[in-house]
């Protein structure tokens, strides 16, 4: 029973931070273009405040459950398949970039907004975009990866 809520919470929160930049990049993203550009800027910081505050829970809850399973389950590294290896070492690469999103070019797009600079902020939220556009990457990757190596 442990072992399936430790697999729930894995998939439920991995499922809803890389859902989360998926929306985020293909939906909302597009969808903002219509606005003029301090719209656009205070729309994407709101959105940003509320989806970061969603990661930082989503993203210790996904790593702690993994650990859990890997260790509580599967008995370490050793009795699990390279799919789980993989997750692992992209999970932690995903949780280091969304680390530095938030203490580099969210601060700096929040500082800059206090500050009305708009094109310091548009700037940061450019870097932001890029790296949620690599972590969007990895995460379906390592979704991939999961299902293949779960099927396989």
């Amino acid at each position: 029973m442990l072992a399936n809520l430790l697999n729930a919470l894995h998939v439920l929160f991995a499922a809803l931070w890389v859902g989360g930049m998926a929306f985020a990049l293909l939906a909302l993203r597009p969808a903002l273009a219509s606005l003029e550009p301090p719209q656009r800027l205070a729309v994407l910081a709101g959105t940003h405040k509320r989806f970061f505050l969603l990661v930082w829970h989503a993203m210790p809850i996904t790593i702690l459950s993994g650990y859990g399973l890997l260790f509580g389950v599967y008995g370490g590294f050793r009795g699990t398949g390279w799919h789980v290896h993989v997750m692992h070492l992209t999970g932690l690469v995903m949780a280091a970039v969304f680390l530095f999103i938030a203490l580099v070019p969210w601060r700096a797009m929040r500082a800059a907004l206090a500050g009305g600079n708009l094109p310091a902020a548009a700037a940061a939220n450019e870097r932001i975009r890029r790296l949620v556009t690599l972590n969007l990457a990895l995460g379906a990757f390592t979704i991939a990866v999961a299902a293949w190596g779960k099927m396989g």
